[in-house]
């Protein structure tokens, strides 16, 4: 069996992470459903994703619509509990050097940052949004992370990025450094946000009512540091109704 949290796992949240795993794995064990000890972390995520033997994995919602749907269980969408969200959806935080000014028409023709050409928040949100205005990012940098797109921009080694709101809460709290040498420029219309998924041989009520208890047994403060409320149920249509903007043409296809 194979289980997988990748996209919010950072070194700081390691423990708190663990322990919310342990949960889950406990409540699979009371419906019998096998699951491993520990989560897996030395794994391609998308091997891991595609994996018959995945109980539990996170993905982001762009894989999930352009290559995943249909061939994994959708369990359901971690709510971060988000300001001016709907539960399970979130959104992207542009940002820029704090010491610049201007609006986002300002730097749609500056060098975007992205972590990959794969990710919703990253990619898709903002060429969507500058999609809304007639516009759109010609001129990219990949850094391969969301922190390190948010440090390009910090070393004016990029013009803006698109944080997804998460992670810039994560930044916040444990980069604080680099957090103030950014301010945000603007936020993307709220998407679903990134989903739980398993493999077909697994009930995906199941696996969610874990899930579900897992995080009301949650410590408190465990559950702060994850930012964790609950778990929203976003249909499917939802994520595929999301449009997918293709790559630059310079750029390798996404996967």
């Amino acid at each position: 069996m194979i289980a997988c949290l990748p996209m919010y796992d950072w070194p700081q949240v390691r423990a708190e992470t663990d322990r919310l795993w342990g949960l889950i794995r406990d409540a699979l064990a009371a419906q019998a459903i096998p699951a491993p000890a520990s989560l897996t972390r030395d794994r391609n995520p998308w091997e891991m994703w595609q994996s018959p033997e995945l109980v539990l994995g996170q993905t982001c919602g762009m894989p999930y619509r352009t290559r995943l749907h249909g061939r994994v269980h959708l369990v359901g969408t971690p709510d971060y509990a988000l300001a001016g969200t709907a539960a399970g959806f979130y959104f992207s935080q542009l940002v820029v050097r704090a010491d610049t000014g201007g609006q986002l028409e300002d730097f749609l023709d500056g060098k975007l940052a992205v972590n990959g050409f794969d990710s919703q928040s990253g990619w898709a949100a903002p060429q969507n949004l500058a999609a809304s205005l007639g516009r759109s990012f010609g001129h990219v940098v990949t850094t391969g992370t969301h922190h390190d797109s948010a440090r390009a921009v910090a070393e004016a080694n990029a013009d803006i990025a698109a944080i997804d709101a998460v992670t810039w809460r994560l930044i916040q709290a444990h980069m604080p450094d680099l957090a103030r040498r950014l301010r945000v420029l603007h936020a993307t219309p709220s998407t679903p946000g990134l989903p739980l998924i398993a493999a077909t041989k697994f009930d995906p009520a199941a696996v969610a009512r874990a899930v579900c208890d897992a995080i009301c047994a949650l410590a408190p403060a465990d559950a702060r540091a994850l930012g964790l409320k609950g778990l929203a149920a976003i249909p499917m249509a939802a994520y595929l109704a999301i449009p997918t903007p293709p790559p630059p043409p310079e750029a390798a296809p996404g996967r």
